[in-house]
């Protein structure tokens, strides 16, 4: 049975809607024929809102019953909700898996193999790296989260503005093989100063809180994510400090 859809969209030279080609490649997917009628100008979408008494486009109609909205099409084709919605680990697992593979890639370009210390080494390295980008690309929201649990953050607010750049550096440092003495204290410090404020935040004070290690406008928990990620940062060091010693 041929299943048709009916399509108003708005396609300007200045805006295409991205919800329109959503709902067009959603119908296609559910094996709806397409009418696509573009609305090519702002008068031709206000003048037909207005004839549909509805408030935005795209609109979709199936057996000439209007369905509505982006959003109003995944319900009708029994679709979950298309944005993420809640708390979720996605950015970290996103960041973490994208580190592991960078170090055995790497790992494995220089050396020829693929599981060392160098390897976990270079692990914490892209991951504090890519986990600074997070905070870097805006500083004010970041801070404005970091600084409700960090124990410094709170006695000192420019600890939070320095704590991705001291992120970046040790990240960087840690890739170009610095001196243990000019990267590992860095990484001790932040690290253990992380760990127990998430510690205290978290398992002592029972807050449930936002983490801002993947910026501030994540969804990602407080919690043991966020206390891997300073573990991690203290054991980079030690590593750096025992290699220097050795």
């Amino acid at each position: 049975m041929n299943k048709t859809a009916v399509l108003y969209r708005m396609v300007t030279d200045e805006h295409i809607c991205p919800f329109g080609l959503r709902s067009k490649d959603l119908l296609e997917r559910e094996g709806y024929t397409v009418e696509d009628h573009h609305l090519t100008s702002r008068e031709e979408t206000d003048a037909f809102k207005a004839k549909h008494n509805v408030k935005t486009t795209p609109q979709t109609f199936i057996d000439e019953n209007r369905i509505g909205g982006y959003d109003d099409l995944r319900e009708f084709l029994g679709k979950g909700d298309a944005a993420q919605s809640g708390t979720t680990y996605t950015p970290v697992i996103a960041i973490f898996s994208v580190a592991a593979l960078l170090s055995i890639a790497f790992q494995y370009f220089v050396k020829g193999d693929y599981i060392s210390v160098r390897s976990f080494m270079l692990f914490i390295a892209f991951s504090m790296s890519l986990l600074a980008v997070q905070k870097l690309k805006d500083l004010f929201s970041f801070t404005n989260s970091f600084i409700t649990y960090d124990l410094l953050a709170m006695k000192w607010l420019r600890y939070a503005y320095l704590y991705p750049f001291i992120e970046a550096y040790v990240g960087i440092g840690m890739v170009a093989q610095l001196p243990a003495l000019l990267v590992a204290p860095f990484s001790l410090f932040i690290g253990t100063i992380g760990a127990v404020s998430v510690f205290k935040a978290v398992y002592i004070d029972k807050r449930e809180l936002k983490c801002a290690c993947v910026g501030g406008d994540s969804n990602v928990p407080l919690g043991f994510v966020s206390l891997s990620e300073n573990l991690f940062m203290m054991a980079g060091a030690l590593l750096m400090l025992m290699g220097e010693c050795n």
